[in-house]
């Protein structure tokens, strides 16, 4: 009975063989991907001829320069303001229901709508217009909504 093999001998490959399987599989992917290829040489072209490629290379050999320009701007007090803003109103916008909001921004550009009328007709209010408009349901039900919105953030403020 023959010995059972114990030892798988790997071949071993010399630097002129290790190029010639490299090469090989470079051009081996090259030729599967020879249209992307080609479009990505259009793509360079483009961006050359446009000079954007040279700015975009600029800007590249400028890291250190670009990087310190930006963390600077991105430390200015009104831009940390202005993202606090925006991180405290998204946080608020998220305790309010979604239907309420879109039925809010609708009435509100149906709203603007009726406002830039008015503007256009430029008709002079008077007191008594007032207490007539008061008897609009709709308006009655946009100050009362108004009211109670002014009363709950009263009552926030005073939190």
């Amino acid at each position: 009975m023959a010995k059972p093999t114990t030892k798988i001998a790997q071949p071993v490959l010399t630097e002129e063989e290790k190029r010639t399987k490299a090469l090989d599989e470079v051009l081996g992917d090259t030729a599967a991907s020879a249209d992307g290829i080609r479009e990505t040489l259009r793509l360079l072209q483009e961006l050359h001829e446009s000079g954007i490629l040279s700015a975009v290379l600029s800007l590249v050999q400028a890291k250190e320069e670009v990087a310190k320009i930006a963390v600077g701007q991105l430390l200015r007090p009104s831009l940390t303001n202005s993202i606090n803003n925006a991180m405290a109103a998204a946080e608020g916008l998220s305790e309010i229901e979604p239907e309420m909001t879109k039925k809010l921004v609708g009435s509100l550009a149906e709203g603007l709508k009726q406002a830039e009328e008015g503007l256009r007709q430029d008709q002079k209010i008077g007191v008594f217009d007032l207490f007539k408009a008061l008897q609009d349901p709709d308006i009655n039900r946009a100050i009362g909504f108004s009211l109670n919105l002014l009363k709950g953030m009263g009552q926030g403020l005073k939190k």
